[in-house]
């Protein structure tokens, strides 16, 4: 009989289950999603290099789900809660028919059973599913080839999803049945009569904590806007930052209910009344809660929009880093070996490249960071008291960077006998370079002076990166005297022939006879796979974490909100009672929610402008910026995760509302 109930009560309370229901099956599909990249790597064409970074970001998301399954877990309990809440009533018929609280848990137990096992099915197959177009993303990241693409399944995380799922489900089922057995009878039947104790709070005093709030919060701005150079400086920001919200909330629930009272224009109109006094109720009863969604919100965003930035960053950069095969250098204080004869001596042979060229560049005691910034040294040490000022800057033949910027497709130059020109596209130092180069800058190559040629940096690089990070190198005349040189480096850049990986690997094959001889290297498919990687666990990282982290959000709103719709019903009801057309009474329903949601997630979006700025600071030495089409996937992401959860809450509310009163 108890289990003709239970079933009996999942079909007729579906519609009370949809929030929640929602959310465990987006929480077991992403889980899944994100955890099984050992299936999808298996499709796809990729070198050894990729497979060592699909391995480590696997473990990188491995230790994120551990605290994905904890957020989740928190979040199921909070949405029973609500659940419970409804069906007071329920229970304490039950209760009044004869059953025992015992029966009551079993039956409770049994539909938190159902609907479990209801959710991790319908979870894991969208999620099976949906990792299949995940591989299609990890291909393209990795621009691997998909002509082996077949329909795959993780074995290792369909166990993994259940394991977690089944721990997180059976804490909130005792949740569930001791939540049951500690209510009283009398307490269940009133429940529907009893709202939230409301606490009114000083006026004075909530103005008060709402400018100590805004001040808080103004601090935290400012930090976020220096340099951050001291991650004390970084995790202070962060602190005040979560100070600030909480006190924000606290003082805004305290006065703007009687702000908005003195204006009678606003206050009078239509239903306002109603509606103003429902959203203070609200925020009033739900201080902490709201603070902790603003921050859930505002690291979403500031976190997603930071990865994808670093990515479509990376992306950019790494085509124009990467020009070349392969660069292979060799530097000594004296008797140099150069790469070619270090590529000679190993038994790499030449005829492996379909074009090369060798390349000089010299170091001089007086051709240093600190004679290149003179103009503005001051205030590049204020800026950065740790430069090392005493750096040399490489220096280059005219003729040498020709012969490599030739083979790289980039612009080659010409000089008078005392000019140069430096190369550079660092962007951290690019703005210090250039007002350096605009105020004239007279450097000494040996013993002779070159005055700089152009009033700003050109673009270009002789070292192979992932990303810019050419700091300068000084392209001088050929007629310098190299005798007076310091440290000599040679550089030999070659495109291989015929198939570009075959002949990495061939290569790869002298690296360590090449390092034992002082020799280095650096390989496109390296630096592509490297920077691949970093792209990938960044990416997937910022979107695992900003997707949980959004419906964490929007199903606690929307729970919150669905409960006050359960306890409002009366008041509904009166005001159709007085002349309330259902138009009317839903516009007013529309606006609360719209506002309830916009309120944290607003307050998100101006922390988020200070906080992607100070990601932005510290992803300066990646030379990453960020760009609108990070702003654009933020806004994608919350629009579908965020709103989804907004319509479904409406229409849900909306039918409780019109629902009869028993």
């Amino acid at each position: 009989m108890l289990f003709k109930l239970s079933f009996k009560n999942i079909k007729k309370s579906f519609k009370d289950y949809a929030i929640y229901f929602l959310t465990l099956v987006l929480g077991v599909a992403i889980f899944y999603v994100f955890n099984s990249m050992d299936s999808q790597e298996a499709m796809l064409e990729l070198n050894e290099g990729e497979k060592d970074i699909i391995d480590l970001m696997n473990e990188f998301l491995g230790g994120v789900s551990i605290f994905v399954a904890i957020v989740l877990g928190f979040l199921i309990i909070y949405a029973s809660r609500f659940l419970i809440k409804r069906r007071k009533k329920e229970f304490g018929i039950y209760l009044t028919l004869g059953m025992s609280k015992k029966d009551v848990s079993k039956i409770l137990l049994m539909e938190t059973f159902f609907i479990g096992l209801i959710s991790l099915v319908a979870g894991l197959f969208i999620g099976i599913i949906a990792s299949q177009f995940m591989s299609i993303v990890v291909a393209n990241l990795f621009e691997a080839d998909m002509s082996k693409f077949t329909f795959v399944f993780s074995k290792i995380a369909t166990v993994k999803t259940i394991i977690y799922y089944f721990i997180i489900y059976l804490i909130v089922m005792i949740f569930n049945v001791f939540a049951v057995s500690k209510y009283k009878l009398i307490d269940l039947f009133n429940a529907s009569k009893k709202g939230e104790k409301i606490k009114v709070r000083n006026l004075y005093l909530s103005v008060f904590i709402f400018l100590l709030a805004v001040v808080i919060l103004g601090i935290a701005y400012y930090f976020a806007t220096q340099r951050l150079d001291s991650l004390n400086l970084f995790g202070t920001s962060i602190i005040l930052g979560i100070i600030g919200t909480f006190l924000l909330f606290f003082g805004i629930s305290g006065f703007v209910l009687k702000l908005v009272q003195n204006n009678k224009k606003i206050y009078l109109k239509n239903l306002n009344i109603f509606i103003l006094r429902q959203i203070n109720s609200k925020i009033n009863t739900t201080v902490f809660s709201m603070s902790i969604i603003c921050l859930l919100l505002f690291f979403t965003i500031t976190i997603f929009s930071s990865a994808w930035s670093v990515n479509m960053t990376l992306k950019k950069d790494l085509k124009y880093g990467t020009p070349a095969d392969l660069l292979v250098y060799t530097f000594a204080e004296t008797d140099m070996e150069t790469a070619k004869e270090a590529l000679n001596k190993v038994g790499y042979s030449l005829n492996n490249f379909s074009n090369y060229a060798e390349a000089y560049s010299y170091g001089f005691d007086k051709v240093n960071v600190g004679t290149l910034l003179t103009p503005v040294l001051d205030e590049v040490l204020k800026d950065y008291p740790n430069l090392l000022a005493d750096n040399y800057i490489p220096v280059m033949k005219v003729s040498d960077y020709n012969k490599i910027a030739t083979l790289y497709g980039n612009n080659t130059f010409t000089l008078k006998d005392d000019e140069f020109i430096l190369i550079a596209d660092y962007k951290q130092m690019l703005p210090y370079e250039n007002k350096a180069l605009k105020e004239g800058v007279t450097l000494q190559i040996g013993n002779k002076e070159y005055h700089n040629k152009y009033p700003k940096c050109l673009e270009g690089l002789v070292q192979m990166s992932g990303n810019r990070s050419n700091t300068g190198i000084v392209i001088a005349p050929d007629n310098i005297d190299i005798n007076l040189s310091k440290t000599t480096r040679n550089y030999l850049a070659a495109n291989f022939k015929g198939n570009k990986e075959k002949a990495n690997d061939k290569f790869m094959k002298y690296t360590e006879k090449l390092s034992t001889i002082g020799a280095a290297y650096d390989t496109k498919i390296d630096i592509y796979t490297a920077s691949t990687g970093l792209r990938a666990i960044m990416i997937f990282i910022g979107l695992y974490l900003g997707i949980i982290f959004l419906i964490s959000s929007a199903a606690i709103l929307a729970l919150k909100e669905l409960s006050d719709s359960s306890d409002n019903k009366e008041k509904y009801e009166m005001l159709k009672k007085i002349g309330v057309d259902n138009k009317n009474l839903n516009k007013a329903l529309f606006i609360q929610i719209g506002i309830f949601f916009a309120l944290p997630l607003l307050i998100a979006i101006i922390h988020s402008v200070f906080g992607i700025m100070s990601a932005s600071k510290i992803m300066e030495s990646m030379s990453v910026n960020t760009n609108l089409s990070s702003i654009i996937m933020t806004a994608l992401l919350i629009v579908v995760i965020y709103g989804g959860y907004f319509i479904v809450t409406y229409f849900t509310s909306k039918r409780i509302i019109s629902e009869k009163s028993d």
